[in-house]
């Protein structure tokens, strides 16, 4: 029950900073933006370290798991998506990269050894294609694209994935959740900051303070939901968490009818709730 609560939560939080990051793409690009968010949350956990970490000893095996970690998520992961909206559009690159849990699943059976059983497969099931519908829009959005640059979006579905399983490793020499965050957000930062710079040339571009405040919102619930993530991975399966947590999407529909004031879908989006909701009771039942 413990990793179902904290899957869930990583769930609200990552629903509730896509919501916020809209609102901070008023103001701010998402390149400049994610130099701010994902440091945002980096200076958190460094604040917050010396009571989380207190009375623990660290066990430097785990510390290269967790920083390959954070290449990966959310630094690379990050840029893959920008790449990928700008090459495929947000239709796309959000319905692809919705299928992390199937890479993570099929690592978890695969390298981690997990059972997985029916009613965890047809949860499975369920909820991709519940958070497909619930991401996808109407076709034709006038965007040319090659077929090659689909593979931005699965790259970065398949980084999610990896990411989700090899914490688990990571978690097995050293079972702090923290420590992982921490580790991995710090590689992350730099990873983005290079990009930034290497990009626009400045590490943190000027930026509107309301700007500013929206996406080290964003930060910091990406950050907390990234720890929950971990959390939930350290009390429970990748089969369980991951289709779990990729249901933030119904997190950012209700989020986006509150605070931005609009919502699409129709049949379209009731059918892909009600499959998400279904896919996530045969997940806890099974």
């Amino acid at each position: 029950m413990t990793s179902i609560v904290l899957a869930l939560a990583a769930a609200t939080l990552f629903g509730l900073a896509l919501v916020l990051t809209q609102i901070g793409l008023r103001y701010v690009a998402p390149l400049p933006g994610a130099a701010i968010s994902i440091p945002s949350s980096t200076a958190l956990f460094i604040c917050v370290a010396p009571f989380a970490l207190a009375g623990t000893t660290v066990v430097w095996a785990a510390v290269p798991v967790f920083a390959a970690i954070g290449l990966m998520f959310p630094g690379a992961v990050t840029l893959l998506t920008f790449a990928a909206n700008r090459a495929l559009g947000p239709v796309l690159t959000g319905t692809l990269g919705n299928l992390a849990p199937l890479f993570a699943v099929a690592l978890a059976v695969v390298v981690l050894g997990e059972p997985l059983r029916a009613l965890q497969l047809g949860g499975l099931a369920a909820v991709v294609a519940g958070v497909m519908m619930l991401t996808a829009r109407r076709a034709g959005d006038g965007r040319r694209w090659h077929s090659w640059y689909l593979l931005l979006p699965l790259a970065a579905a398949a980084l999610r994935g990896i990411t989700q399983a090899t914490v688990r490793l990571g978690l097995e020499l050293w079972p702090s959740p923290f420590a992982a965050a921490l580790v991995g957000y710090v590689v992350s930062t730099l990873v983005v900051l290079t990009a930034a710079r290497s990009v626009t040339g400045r590490f943190v571009a000027e930026t509107p303070a309301r700007g500013l405040l929206w996406f080290a919102a964003v930060g910091w619930c990406n950050g907390l939901a990234a720890l929950a993530m971990y959390a939930a991975l350290a009390n429970g399966s990748v089969a369980l968490v991951s289709p779990l947590v990729a249901t933030y999407p119904l997190v950012t529909v209700v989020g986006s009818m509150l605070l931005v004031g609009k919502i699409e879908g129709g049949p379209r989006l009731a059918i892909g709730v009600a499959l998400t909701v279904a896919g996530v009771a045969l997940l806890i039942v099974g």
